[in-house]
């Protein structure tokens, strides 16, 4: 199949997977709305139909709470194919919605968008929006001055080794029996293990207690874990938001001062012994033993970190395809375990608009140019073997379709 074939069957993948003014991340596997699944989706869109991809993001922030959260999955429509459905969930919101939230990209890529496609009045309606949903971040997922999760889910990285040090002091003993959906549909050694989606629940099980009052989640929950990812994510999301203020005339400073006081409490997350950014659970203060792609999204957020930089470099250069999610010389390096060493062509796609950003023009090529190949001789799955190119998890996936529009076939994303 050539390019402009893949261009077709990409297209059609998110015309297939519209649900009506939302788009599902896979059939069968996903078949409700994920927050940055969405986002991607919209960035796909804007290649090729502008109305479009302003829709899916502004269907995904009609979800949105008073509290200005937004959700990790929007259940617009019931479907008994996924577990935990809006009745493990018990959030009581029209529509039905999950308790926590997901890497908050949307800003980043409503400014992608907006550099592509006219849309200015549109952007001007969900500007508050989005700026309500970093506000929330700031009160609600913040200590030491570092963005955290409050559950493995929230993160979008679900079972990465970033997560195993407040993993283990999870009480799953209120867990009764359940059935998982998930291994159904793809192969159970792709997929987290039983142990993993025990503690999950026992953590939706907490939140549902609590009426999901997410200061009490942050502060007396189960798991609390410094994320280096979504800290980059939003430093970088926080400055993209006060770009967009200016564009619109508003007063962007207070998005921008997030953004530098976050950047100034960084240091929390510098693990000595790795010499490189990790997750820290801040209950315990314990780093993750191993580099994640989370942190390849520093220069995602203008962090320049020489040390981290060349440690990223050595992971790189140990696999084939892209960046992997956990570093292959760690023992805890499984190369087709879902977020435990499979690299992800939408991770690549956000950690080469930071290598754009800051000039790395010939690393964002190497990456792009690998991340295309994969999509070439494996098609439109979620996730990669990293060594063989091997693909693995959901087939005709969105945002793998909406990134090889917007950006890996493509030099001008």
């Amino acid at each position: 199949m050539n390019d402009d074939e893949l261009d077709a069957v990409a297209r059609d993948i998110l015309i297939s997977n519209d649900r009506g003014g939302y788009t599902i991340p896979t059939d069968g596997l996903y078949p409700f709305q994920w927050n940055w699944d969405s986002a991607f989706a919209a960035w796909g869109f804007s290649t090729f139909d502008a109305h479009r991809a302003w829709t899916e993001l502004e269907t995904l922030f009609s979800a949105q709470w008073a509290t200005g959260m937004v959700p990790h999955i929007v259940f617009h429509k019931e479907d008994d194919g996924y577990f935990p459905g809006p009745e493990v969930w018990g959030v009581g919101t029209t529509p039905a919605t999950s308790g926590i939230s997901q890497p908050p990209v949307a800003a980043i890529l409503a400014r992608l968008i907006h550099d592509r496609v006219d849309g200015t009045e549109r952007l001007r309606a969900l500007y508050p929006k989005m700026l309500a949903w970093h506000r929330w971040w700031r009160e609600s997922r913040m200590a030491h001055g570092i963005t955290c999760v409050t559950h493995p889910w929230e993160s979008g990285r679900d079972n990465c080794p970033d997560w195993d040090p407040g993993m283990v002091n999870v009480d799953t003993s209120g867990i009764g029996p359940y059935q998982r959906r998930d291994t159904g549909h793809v192969d159970a050694a792709m997929r987290p293990g039983k142990a993993d989606y025990d503690r999950y629940l026992a953590m939706v099980k907490f939140g549902r207690d609590c009426g999901w009052d997410q200061k009490r989640i942050r502060d007396d929950g189960p798991f609390l874990m410094g994320d280096p990812a979504i800290t980059f994510i939003l430093i970088r999301a926080n400055r993209d938001l006060a770009a967009i203020a200016e564009t619109l005339g508003e007063d962007g400073s207070e998005p921008a001062a997030w953004a530098d006081e976050m950047e100034e409490a960084l240091p929390w997350l510098w693990n000595r012994d790795l010499q490189a950014y990790a997750a820290r659970d801040v209950r315990t203060g314990v780093f993750a033993s191993a580099i994640s792609s989370g942190a390849a999204l520093g220069l995602l957020a203008g962090v320049e970190n020489a040390q981290m930089e060349a440690h990223l470099a050595e992971m790189w250069d140990r696999v084939r395809y892209g960046i992997p999610s956990n570093d292959p010389a760690a023992p805890s390096f499984e190369p087709r375990r879902y977020w435990r060493g499979p690299t992800w062509p939408v991770v690549n796609a956000l950690i080469a608009v930071g290598l754009k950003s800051a000039g790395r023009d010939a690393d964002e090529a190497r990456l792009r140019r690998e991340t295309a190949e994969l999509i070439r001789q494996g098609g439109f799955f979620e996730y990669f073997d990293p060594m063989d190119g091997t693909a693995c998890g959901g087939n005709r996936f969105t945002w793998t379709a909406a990134i090889w529009l917007a950006w890996a076939n493509r030099g001008d994303a």
